[in-house]
């Protein structure tokens, strides 16, 4: 049973799960939290491209015979989530159908959001992005508020810190958040989800097509 093959781990914050261009040790299948697939560049700035939360897993490499990936996994909201070896985990998908047709499903999905990630980083603004990161994050969590420092965020959408100061506060104005030191919490969503741009909606749907769940 797949189940008996797996281990209850926690997330913590800032772990990292996957190494950029190291082996991947353990597959997550995450219960809770978000993590981050992060890309990184030469000069040490950093981009999230896409979010995991308890729709997918970690380590997906190891589906298509990679045994690692030049993208990091850092988890971003603390949670839980059940791991697997490496090892274990190839022989499960040899053998056992069902996961292997979900994480196909899984692994489209997650292409999709990183395209649309790709095309509203050039043309969307940093208070769109933001709406849009905050919405995405909110789908995987099981409170209204969880901790995000504006360095982390800033981090995650590739700007700079004063940028995503400045788009906080504006959407704290607005009542759509409230923000304190090293937490969010969403006030409004209906209303944040109006000022966030359309690459919410479009992967939300994309994920509810494939998978049959609504995840931003």
């Amino acid at each position: 049973m797949l189940l008996t093959r797996m281990e209850r781990c926690a997330l913590d914050h800032r772990q990292i799960l996957i190494e950029a261009n190291e082996p991947i040790r353990y597959v997550h299948f995450p219960v809770s939290g978000v993590i981050s697939l992060v890309i990184g560049t030469v000069n040490g700035a950093t981009l999230e491209v896409a979010m995991v939360g308890n729709e997918g897993v970690i380590g997906l490499p190891i589906l298509f015979g990679s045994g690692s990936t030049p993208i990091s996994a850092v988890v971003q909201v603390p949670g839980e989530a059940l791991r697997m070896t490496a090892p274990a985990f190839r022989a499960e998908v040899e053998t056992y159908g069902p996961l292997v047709r979900h994480l196909h499903l899984h692994a489209g999905a997650l292409l999709f959001q990183i395209a649309q990630s790709t095309a509203c980083t050039h043309h969307h603004s940093v208070s769109q992005r933001c709406a849009r990161w905050l919405l995405t994050a909110h789908d995987r969590v099981d409170d209204d508020e969880f901790a995000l420092t504006q360095e982390t965020l800033a981090h995650m959408l590739g700007v700079r810190r004063a940028s995503v100061s400045a788009a906080a506060a504006k959407l704290q104005e607005l009542g759509l958040i409230r923000y304190r030191r090293g937490y969010v919490a969403i006030a409004d969503r209906q209303a944040l989800e109006q000022v966030s741009c359309e690459c919410y909606r479009i992967v939300k749907a994309e994920y509810e097509r494939l998978l049959g769940r609504a995840r931003g």
